[in-house]
């Protein structure tokens, strides 16, 4: 196991309709409160953290009309703007919520426009950079979502557009409505049910943002191949599940969160953590072999 300073991977990814970013971003669910519910613990903390995020280069940064709900966006706004050259935000909408950890899809396209609306307003711009579509409703007609979502992106008011945990037929059909930029779908080490939405992503051109993305489960735990892989590099478990990401495919967008500043450090530094040739196979191996175990299960 080596660690150096130069990747053996591509640092930035183009989005399709946006531009270029670093493959590393930053995710701003957890910096509300618990159950992603309400304000954060520390509101100052939170500040600090997007800010400290964008003073290390983060130029993405991802985010949801749900994830307070409000509050996320409104703290982007209050920490950052005027935003940063170059620095992109990206929101979703079709997620209501009902209380903590309660998650319900709405995607009647009055509803969609509305969120875009109000999410315009809250992170106080004129165009969203990435909208994406939280969750397809399936009590309305996919094409209805995905056709409110081509509008809005022909009047101005997103730039760019992509779904959330979605199957590869149905982002083949949003396809045929618009430029489909980024999939957001549940990835790491011991989660490969989007394996196929990740190929599809990267025969199509489409950025990949994986959610949960340093979750490693047992394999992090000491023994485990994670634990043992980032001991003899210097380095932290979720280093190494992000550097596996980003060495996995050159259309992966990771997007750790955090509301600690610490821990933002140390997720931000896997970007320059190397796994050399045989790390990388033992554990994409033994990860994949952790997935098949738990879908047997």
């Amino acid at each position: 196991m080596t660690q150096n300073t130069q990747n053996s991977h591509p640092t930035a990814i183009d989005i399709k309709d946006l531009g270029t970013v670093k493959r590393l971003g930053f995710g701003a669910m957890r910096i509300t409160g618990e159950g992603i519910w309400g304000e954060p613990a520390d509101r100052p903390a939170a500040l600090a953290t997007l800010r400290r995020a964008v003073e290390l280069g983060v130029d993405f940064i991802d985010t949801a009309d749900s994830y307070g709900p409000d509050v996320s966006e409104q703290l982007i706004a209050e920490a950052l703007h005027p935003y940063a050259s170059g620095l992109r935000v990206g929101t979703k909408a079709g997620q209501t919520r009902t209380g903590p950890h309660q998650w319900v899809p709405l995607g009647r396209p009055e509803y969609l426009r509305q969120q875009v609306e109000l999410s315009l307003r809250k992170l106080k711009v004129d165009t969203l950079d990435l909208f994406q579509l939280h969750r397809i409703d399936t009590k309305v007609p996919a094409e209805e979502q995905f056709g409110v979502m081509r509008q809005l992106q022909d009047e101005g008011k997103v730039r760019a557009l992509g779904l959330s945990q979605v199957s590869v037929a149905e982002l083949e059909t949003a396809a045929t409505h618009f430029t489909v930029a980024s999939v957001q779908n549940r990835y790491n080490l011991t989660d490969r049910s989007s394996a196929d939405v990740l190929e599809y992503a990267e025969a199509n051109g489409i950025a990949f943002i994986p959610w949960a993305p340093i979750s490693a489960g047992a394999l992090a735990a000491p023994g485990g191949i994670v634990h043992e892989a980032a001991e003899a590099l210097g380095a932290t478990a979720s280093q190494v599940a992000l550097a596996w990401l980003l060495q996995r495919s050159p259309v992966m967008l990771p997007i750790p969160g955090t509301s600690s500043v610490k821990h933002l450090e140390e997720n931000l530094a896997a970007a320059d953590l190397h796994l050399d040739e045989s790390t990388f196979a033992a554990l994409d191996a033994a990860g994949q072999a952790e997935y098949e175990k738990d879908s047997k299960a």
